[in-house]
């Protein structure tokens, strides 16, 4: 499923237009972006929690040259379902 897909399904089962659709989706998907980026956090109960990690610097190697490349740290944004998701998909 792509955004599209997602704005397609929020149309149809809440029998909106599209275009009030897509402005749902945006706006659930901007405070998702905000949430995180101000607390660090954000936690949908039954459906998981998004939060930000932190890399370490590291080295690598450039895979064309072989060269060994120094990588910065950096943070990443990480999703963990929630557990009963996690056991409906598994059973």
């Amino acid at each position: 499923m792509n955004k599209r897909d997602l704005i397609d399904y929020v149309c149809e089962h809440l029998a909106t237009t599209k275009s009030s659709s897509e402005g749902i989706v945006n706006v659930v998907l901007s405070g998702i972006q905000d949430g995180v980026a101000g607390d660090g956090t954000v936690s949908i109960a039954g459906f998981g929690t998004w939060n930000v990690r932190e890399r370490a610097a590291r080295t690598g190697r450039n895979p064309q040259t072989g060269e060994t490349i120094q990588i910065q740290a950096s943070k990443t944004i990480a999703f963990k379902p929630a557990k009963a998701w996690k056991d409906q998909m598994n059973s």
